[in-house]
């Protein structure tokens, strides 16, 4: 007789989907999941090197991902492979849905960047998010997204935004 664990994965493979595809695949290792909020670590999983202007993710980077059920947001801590801060990328999305080894992020276009000081917070792919069409087809996911951008915009210019991360 075979008894099934009850023991949390250890390792998820990170799913982010956009406009009904799968932009990216990737495992990467669970660190938390208290059922509300879950934080995985992975290395760089793009390929080559994606330059913004700035900030660089490149090889070797470490992203360590926070996920919630409940929000409409992920916020992404990026450090070199040395452990230096880059800073966080944060991806406005539906909540994340964890299913067996399987996390399914919602990706909606719009981001926030947070520098390591702190002094560069800037929202990012606006025109994006306009041309998606996301308002007219889903107007109540298209508000959560834009209150969940202005609540991290806020929290990312004040005090509470490690606090996200506790």
């Amino acid at each position: 007789m075979s008894v099934k664990s009850a023991e949390p994965p250890t390792e998820v493979d990170v799913i982010l989907v956009k406009a009904g595809r799968t932009k990216i695949r990737y495992a990467a290792a669970l660190l938390h999941d208290d059922g509300v909020r879950l934080a995985v670590r992975a290395p760089w999983a793009g390929d080559g090197v994606r330059d913004f202007g700035f900030v660089r993710f490149e090889a070797g980077d470490v992203f360590t991902e926070y996920y919630w059920r409940d929000r409409w947001y992920s916020v992404k801590e990026v450090r070199t492979d040395a452990g230096v801060l880059k800073g966080w990328y944060c991806d406005i999305a539906r909540p994340a849905v964890l299913t067996g080894t399987e996390l399914v992020v919602e990706d909606l276009d719009l981001d926030l960047w947070r520098s390591a000081d702190g002094t560069d917070v800037r929202r990012l792919d606006e025109d994006e998010f306009a041309e998606s069409g996301l308002a007219g087809r889903d107007p109540e996911a298209a508000a959560a997204a834009v209150a969940a951008l202005e609540e991290l915009e806020r929290l990312a210019r004040g005090d509470g935004f490690t606090g996200l991360l506790e």
